[in-house]
């Protein structure tokens, strides 16, 4: 089986602690959200939560699914990675994107860019987090960001993997072949994600990466009942998460199809890990109402598997490291 993993809601501090201990033993990893604010909804800090969890549960692969960039200094949010990095044994797996939520923007202050400043910052960002994470002392200049003889020790050793989020073709998967070790992929349909591969693709013949190194994780939206009607019921019901972000509603049978094609279709390879993602509080004690499932997969457009894959997290309860990834442009601390 599978490496399983669990990702919990944005919408769920009152319940996040309590929710996480009744439920987190069996998963192999945790995911975590980086909002600010959702209307009037009590949303937890990201990073706060990320080592919470991290000291709380030794022995689970952790990250952000994901980091908005704007929230935080690069040079700094680099720091923070690689102590928590050191401090975790290696579990750390560092989630960033461009941002996207005008709100948080706008009643914390923060300038909200047009999309395509945003994904160049995110660029510089992940640039320079790496300078810091490979040179000391470390120096960077670019049109967004600049540091002249930074240091962040200890470096991180092994670098953590660097996971992009997003789906724009003409920017933010340029983004992903340059600098992405694994890209999550919000699912809109199988024809769609075939579209966003191609795009993947032809940007990383451009600028010269090699396509299978890259971890894809589809990130797919669920709603499961024993039945059709109790999924009707399960749909109906006001703690559900909005029927707008579940793209696989159905019985078990009719999902697990779906997650098969998703799976064997398009040249995917068996996916190494899904993360589970419960819509609320309640369904610790009966099935994932409504959620994620999300998956690194090691796609391989020929339909092969990769050269390389993602940790595996251990059942243990003891810190574990992951797997040092080697090769590409991305890959790897220095010395």
């Amino acid at each position: 089986m599978p490496p399983v993993g669990l990702n919990v809601w944005s919408r769920l501090f009152e319940t996040t602690f309590p929710y996480l201990d009744r439920t987190a033993a069996p998963f192999d990893s945790l995911w975590l959200p980086d909002h600010v604010q959702y209307a009037g909804h009590k949303v937890a800090e990201g990073w706060s939560l990320l080592t919470w969890a991290m000291a709380r549960y030794p022995d689970k692969l952790c990250g952000h699914e994901v980091l908005c960039n704007s929230f935080r200094n690069p040079a700094h949010l680099a720091k923070m990675a690689a102590t928590l990095q050191g401090l975790s044994g290696g579990r750390l797996v560092l989630g960033i994107g461009a941002g996207w939520n005008a709100e948080e923007y706008a009643v914390y202050g923060w300038p909200f860019p047009p999309a395509r400043v945003r994904i160049a910052q995110l660029a510089e960002a992940i640039e320079l987090i790496r300078a810091m994470w490979t040179q000391a002392p470390a120096h960077y200049r670019g049109e967004h960001y600049q540091i002249d003889g930074a240091y962040c020790e200890p470096r991180p050793q092994p670098c953590p993997p660097v996971m992009v989020g997003g789906h724009g073709e003409r920017y933010l998967l340029r983004v992903v072949a340059r600098h992405a070790d694994w890209w999550n992929y919000p699912f809109r349909g199988l024809d769609v994600y075939a579209q966003k591969q191609e795009a993947l693709q032809a940007h990383c013949r451009d600028v010269g990466r090699d396509y299978d190194e890259i971890q894809q994780v589809v990130r797919v939206g669920i709603l499961i009942g024993d039945s059709e009607r109790e999924v009707e019921r399960l749909k109906a019901r006001p703690e559900t998460r909005p029927l707008t972000d579940i793209r696989l509603i159905g019985t078990p049978e009719q999902v697990t199809e779906t997650t098969f094609q998703i799976r064997k279709g398009r040249g995917c390879s068996p996916l190494p890990c899904y993360r589970i993602c419960a819509a609320d509080e309640k369904g610790a004690s009966g099935g994932v109402p409504g959620g994620y499932i999300e998956a690194p997969a090691s796609v391989n457009p020929r339909g092969g598997g990769s050269s390389s894959r993602p940790p595996t997290p251990s059942r243990r309860a003891s810190p574990r490291r992951p797997r040092r990834r080697t090769g590409g442009r991305s890959a790897g601390c220095g010395p």
